[in-house]
């Protein structure tokens, strides 16, 4: 513990000393009782029991005053005058900014000026700065650090916890940031403006907020020159790290492209701290009139407008942000009739709204088209099946439709697929068929009367029906039929194919009576015959040949 007290006599800890590195890296110059409403809101609470204000101020501030006590004993800051109220001014000086980069994560060379003899005159200007932090911020108090307070301490804190929430962390912050016309970021030149404090919180819808605070020292016409260097800077363009040209914010900070290709600038607000003698609301429908080319957009036929590089500027007073914060309808934007959100007040919401019903229109018109779709090829698969029905075969014995196993069974096939037998009838009647066939009782295969297209025993190709004479008109018995099928490809055995059996006698008959020799007389005559007898070879003999 000597040791200790040794390197920080105040007794500090790491936590409240990082808690001024911090606050003082972002603001440049605060009192501690602003690094305590910001570093440790807890502590306001808790010494809230205090008897008067000042010993409510000296209690609670008391951690990052002996904080302060010791960095200043290591060089990292320095006292920077008083406030009008005589609150100490602290200030980090360089070896404090290099320390805070560090804790910040930011580079040294974006950590600003030490703010060094801000405090000569009070730095009026500085504590509204402040103080429009902390009303950003809103910096709610840590539960866990209470766990051990009274109840009524506790009570306070939730409700505080409980209030609207604010807008980024002290590290989204940035002051006394220059927005160079002309020159380098870190060389500004002429005719250029610096930004009391920009915003980067894209976690909490806000990107990028440039701040401009004034005590209402400042002409409407002052503040309207000072929009218009705002705009001479925002219409700059740089060559980026891909060698393309972009507005030169754009090479520091990122912010989407707007949608539908509508390009605005980063919104500027305006927020009036009412202690100097210009009346705000006497200023700010002047400031108005004299920037109106700035931010005026231009009418859509949906009756919201498109921002097109035009700068969002909208005001507020420092009484009512710190009352409401930025989730309270007290931002006014130039252009809208009535206060909002800072989050619409930045925004687009009818240009939102706008979008989202054109979104829900082209949803309704695609489940449309896809119901469309649906219907025709449900009409489309009733049309076919219909025809589909139509063309399902009937079965020749009981006429009922076949089933669609049936139907695929019947279907032709290959060349040298085995054919169904029974192509016309239904899976029953060809069970009874087969069955018929096969039975002992019904006869032999040979016997029975084929099935108009089955094929016989003896066939390579079906007959479709039973064969009539073409002399008698006579339907061919089985042994007819039979005698006189073609067998494979060879034509039929049978002479005359085409007559029944009587017809083929009768024409036999007729034959023998037309020539007077019978067949069988001609053929024992041809038995009878001598047979010639062979004639000796010999040279005459090769002549008469």
């Amino acid at each position: 513990m000597t040791g200790k007290r040794k390197t920080n006599p105040a007794g500090s800890t790491n936590s409240y000393r990082g808690d001024v590195l911090r606050v003082l890296g972002a603001l440049k110059v605060a009192t501690a009782d602003q690094i305590q409403r910001i570093g440790a809101p807890h502590l306001t609470h808790r010494h809230a029991d205090k008897e008067t204000p000042s010993k409510r101020k000296q209690a609670r501030t008391a951690s990052h005053t002996g904080a302060l006590s010791d960095m200043r004993k290591h060089g990292l800051s320095e006292n920077g005058g008083s406030t009008e109220t005589g609150d100490s001014l602290r200030n980090l000086t360089l070896k404090g900014l290099e320390a805070a980069s560090y804790e910040m994560r930011r580079p040294v060379t974006e950590m600003g000026s030490t703010a060094r003899g801000a405090g000569s005159s009070g730095a009026s200007h500085p504590m509204a700065v402040n103080e429009t932090v902390i009303a950003m911020l809103r910096p709610k108090p840590n539960m866990a650090k209470l766990a051990d307070d009274p109840p009524h301490v506790q009570a306070a804190a939730q409700a505080a916890v409980d209030g609207p929430d604010g807008i980024g962390t002290i590290a989204s912050y940035w002051t006394e940031v220059p927005l160079p016309a002309t020159g380098t970021w870190n060389a500004p030149g002429k005719g250029g403006a610096q930004a009391d404090l920009v915003l980067t919180a894209p976690q909490d819808g806000v990107p990028l907020l440039f701040i401009e605070v004034d005590n209402c020292h400042e002409t409407a016409e002052e503040l309207a020159l000072k929009l218009e260097k705002y705009a001479r800077f925002f219409r700059r363009t740089a060559k980026d790290t891909d060698g393309k040209e972009r507005p030169m914010w754009r090479t520091r900070w990122t912010v989407p492209e707007g949608p539908y290709g509508e390009v605005p600038h980063p919104p500027v607000l305006l927020v009036f701290n009412h202690i100097g003698e210009r009346n705000p609301n006497r200023t700010v429908p002047r400031l108005q009139e004299l920037t109106r080319h700035l931010w005026q957009g231009e009418r859509q036929p949906g009756g919201h407008h498109l921002y097109d590089r035009k700068i969002p500027i909208i005001a507020v007073g420092l009484k009512n942000l710190h009352e409401h914060g930025p989730s309270g309808a007290v931002f006014a934007r130039f252009g809208r009739t009535h206060p909002q959100p800072l989050l619409e007040a930045i925004g687009n919401p009818r240009f939102e709204a706008a979008q989202a019903r054109e979104a829900e229109e082209a949803k309704a018109h695609a489940a449309a088209y896809q119901e469309q779709v649906r219907r025709a090829a449900q009409e489309q698969a009733a049309k076919q099946a219909a025809e589909r029905e139509a063309r399902r075969p009937v079965c020749t014995g009981c006429g009922t439709k076949f089933t669609d196993a049936r139907w695929e069974a019947v279907q032709p096939k290959g060349w040298d697929a085995t054919k169904d037998s029974h192509p016309q009838l239904c899976d029953s009647c060809k069970q009874t068929a087969t069955a018929t066939a096969a039975s002992p009782a019904a006869g032999t295969w040979e016997s029975q009367e084929p099935v108009r297209g089955e094929a016989g025993p003896d066939d390579y190709w079906p007959a479709p029906e039973r064969p009539v004479c073409t002399e008698c008109g006579a339907a061919f018995t089985d042994e007819r039929w039979k005698a006189t099928k073609s067998v494979g490809w060879t034509a039929s055995p049978a002479k005359r194919p085409s007559l029944c059996g009587d017809c083929d006698q009768r024409f036999e008959s007729d034959l023998d009576r037309a020539w007077g020799v019978s067949p069988q007389r001609e053929e024992r005559d041809q038995e009878q015959e001598p047979a010639v007898p062979e004639q000796k070879t010999g040279w005459l003999s090769r002549l008469r040949r």
